[in-house]
């Protein structure tokens, strides 16, 4: 199997590449990572793979169509793995176009592509195909206290424009299963969390936040509740999909593993009380900061992934309490990979190694 990722710098992608290649008994042939090198695409997250002759780095944008077409003729790639796109709600609510750009023009330019490619493979190739695109359970909007999780089924109901931009872009993917056949898998994903993650999310942040004595803010009352899932867990879920998922399928992975904000900040405070203890021998508890909530917040997310177990035999192995507790580990003996990001330099490197 040729498999063209995008988006591979990222901390899903990144992931799931050092994941096939680190794999005993893999059928990867070739692995084309394109990235943009946009803020969150970091190469170091991929060091590891560059030493491996089976990967290769392009740094490209999935909506560059020649780009793209020629990458898939020369590498006679069998799959594309979408990872490619804008995350962050916060960074849309700012800002919307950017999310709109990539998670939709840039998806729509990418299955173009795969489209016109698909057509002149032999009916073999053809049938052997996949588009597999990573989309997010924020499309179905927010859920109530008491309800039941989001089903593949659930009506999309997105609240952020980050959320509309993923929605869309699922919406593409399928009418190019219905008009041309090109054969699409679609998994929409719980909150991910693990190592590699960007410091701009909640768990990277919390624990950096604490580390260095910042306030640790939490939106409004913070009992917004989310399913949390490993990513290791992930991974493993879009590789079983990618090669045993029904083409034209829509498959939700969620961790099994609600908790609300709060409880996972405090739950990161108990775990550094312990393993990186205050200086003045206070609890990190203390830096718990209560700020204003953000426009159109969702109240909870969960995630039913029970077709995926049905289907594939696939649930996760991974329990938050143990995913937590490596996390935070990672980000203890990483702090250099942290420091570059944070302090800037790392941003600056890449602008430089881009311009």
């Amino acid at each position: 199997m040729n498999l063209l990722v995008t988006g591979g710098c990222g901390f899903i992608g990144s992931q799931f590449i050092r994941q096939r290649l680190a794999e005993s008994g893999s059928p990867l042939r070739k692995l084309v990572n394109l990235d943009k090198l946009t803020y969150a695409g970091n190469p170091a997250n991929v060091a590891e793979a560059a030493k491996d002759p089976r990967y290769m780095f392009v740094q490209g944008d999935i909506g560059d169509e020649v780009l793209v077409a020629e990458l898939l003729h020369a590498r006679r790639i069998d799959a594309i793995v979408n990872f490619a796109a804008e995350t962050h709600v916060d960074r849309s609510l700012d800002s919307p176009e950017p999310f709109i750009q990539t998670n939709v023009v840039g998806t729509l330019r990418l299955l173009n592509v795969a489209r016109q490619y698909c057509a002149k493979l032999s009916a073999t190739e053809q049938k052997a195909f996949r588009f597999l695109h990573i989309s997010t359970d924020e499309v179905y909007g927010s859920l109530e206290p008491k309800a039941p999780p989001f089903t593949e089924q659930t009506p999309v109901a997105p609240n952020s424009p980050y959320a509309a931009s993923k929605a869309a872009a699922d919406h593409l993917v399928r009418s190019f299963w219905k008009s041309y056949q090109l054969p699409v898998l679609t998994v929409n994903s719980s909150n991910n969390y693990g190592p590699y993650q960007f410091p701009e999310k909640l768990i990277p942040l919390m624990i950096l936040n604490a580390l260095e004595g910042k306030p640790l803010p939490v939106y409004g009352d913070g009992q917004q509740v989310r399913d949390w899932l490993y990513v290791e867990d992930h991974a493993m879920a879009l590789w079983k999909v990618l090669r045993e998922g029904r083409v034209g399928e829509t498959y939700n992975i969620g961790g099994d593993a609600e908790h609300s904000n709060l409880d996972v900040v405090q739950r990161i405070c108990a775990s550094l009380n312990a393993k990186s203890p205050r200086t003045d021998g206070q609890s990190y508890a203390k830096q718990i900061s209560f700020v204003a909530d953000r426009p159109g917040h969702d109240r909870r997310y969960a995630t039913d992934f029970s077709k995926l177990r049905r289907e594939l035999g696939w649930k996760p192995v991974t329990s938050f309490d143990s995913g937590l507790a490596k996390t935070v580990d990672w980000y203890l003996t990483q702090r250099a990979w942290c420091a570059e990001i944070t302090t800037g330099k790392y941003a600056r490197q890449r602008l430089g190694a881009s311009s």
